[in-house]
């Protein structure tokens, strides 16, 4: 038997879910202190309540907020099937979400079309338009593609708090400091409409971009003025 071909060791699969652990124990510590503020969410529980589903984007250096905010709601996430994505996977179960495994590089199409179902079924699906590898802070068309095939809208949002910390990752990861001030701001829903021209998509996609943007930048004007 090869290497390729053997068993992985009780480390190898104890070492995501130690991880995981970890990871998640420090984000909920965190959620826990934050002086949070959440505007216009009623418009997505009422959506989840009526069965009717939506696609929530918001950057993905800014994905700490989000998980706390929507713990145990049942909502999806879609993880990659990369190492990385393993631990991602028992981190976001933690939380509470069901998940899709798949990214671009792999099971991509398949999960898009798993998603879009779930979404048509009356789920909400958590996604992160610049993830899993970036660039950061632009949309890819993903999330427009699930959203389009499922017949439900994107609904794009900001997240900010202060003081924070930003890691050196490709995404800048946001790390809110224990009771910091923090501001999640949802906005209006963007229907992507079956058979529109490629250039109409790429309107869509740059006003989904763009409204991330000035969410985020509102988010950030709230919690630096304390008007949390």
């Amino acid at each position: 038997m090869s290497k390729e071909q053997e068993k992985p060791s009780w480390w190898q699969r104890l070492r995501p879910r130690l991880l995981a652990f970890i990871v998640w124990s420090i984000a909920r510590a965190i959620g826990l202190t934050l002086r949070l503020k959440v505007l216009n969410f009623e418009q997505v529980l009422e959506r989840a309540q009526q069965g009717k589903g939506a696609v929530l984007v918001t950057w993905h250096g800014r994905s700490l907020i989000p998980a706390n905010v929507f713990k145990g709601r049942g909502f999806w996430a879609i993880i990659s099937l990369s190492r990385d994505g393993e631990i991602q996977n028992h981190i976001f179960r933690r939380f509470g979400f069901r998940i899709i495994r798949g990214s671009t590089g792999r099971g991509g199409i398949r999960a898009a079309l798993e998603a879009a179902r779930r979404v048509s079924e009356g789920g909400i699906l958590a996604f992160t338009p610049d993830g899993p590898r970036g660039p950061s802070r632009q949309v890819q068309p993903g999330a427009l593609f699930i959203a389009q095939k499922s017949g439900c809208p994107v609904i794009p949002a900001g997240v900010a708090a202060y003081p924070c910390k930003f890691l050196p990752t490709w995404d800048s990861y946001m790390i809110p400091l224990p009771f910091a001030r923090g501001v999640f701001i949802f906005g209006e829903p963007v229907e992507i409409p079956d058979g529109i021209s490629e250039q109409e998509f790429e309107r869509l996609r740059q006003k989904v971009e763009q409204d991330i943007n000035r969410l985020e930048a509102q988010a950030e004007q709230m919690v630096r003025a304390k008007r949390v």
